[in-house]
């Protein structure tokens, strides 16, 4: 799919974050880092998922609302849209992985829009816990799409993922 119009939507968050069994602050979240990698590999428009109330800087903090909204099955309110998702072929869609899934943030973007005949290629960052049950959890927010398996990357290893992302694109038969 050399020439389809292509999407990278990602959430991510700066601040603190765990990194390596310690905390960081990230000038950049890690998800970011990856999406830019895939744009720059594969073109494409970049956009950030953000919820109108935005996550504290403090990662425990962050944590602990992020485990009640996934326990209240909440669906945070976006801060922004796209105007038209329509032309978009290809979706990647990135995340950090939040209590075994995607940030409820995201299951509000996706079911902000209709994805049908759409390629969902996922990528997220973690600690240990990879794609969780995120794949699962986008085929079932978007039934008729075709989602792709998925790239997980530690957050800690994003600045060196360049080889993964690039033969993931390759596997996928998005990059030539």
């Amino acid at each position: 799919m050399p020439h389809s119009k292509i999407l990278i939507a990602y959430f991510s968050r700066r601040g603190n974050n765990y990194l390596n069994g310690r905390i960081t602050n990230l000038a950049i979240g890690n998800t970011e880092i990856v999406a830019q990698k895939i744009q720059k590999l594969m073109g494409g428009d970049l956009f950030e998922i953000k919820p109108v109330k935005q996550y504290p800087e403090d990662y425990y903090e962050t944590i602990e609302i992020a485990k009640e909204e996934k326990r209240k099955n909440a669906r945070p309110e976006l801060a922004n849209r796209l105007e038209d998702i329509s032309s978009y072929e290809v979706v990647f869609l990135g995340y950090p992985n939040w209590w075994g899934t995607m940030p409820m943030t995201v299951f509000t973007f996706l079911e902000s829009y209709d994805f049908s005949g759409k390629t969902i290629a996922p990528f997220c960052t973690h600690e240990g816990s990879g794609l969780g049950s995120s794949e699962r959890d986008i085929k079932k927010l978007c039934p008729n799409a075709n989602v792709l398996p998925g790239l997980a990357i530690r957050g800690s290893n994003v600045n060196q993922a360049d080889k993964d992302i690039q033969n993931w694109l390759l596997k996928l038969g998005l990059l030539t």
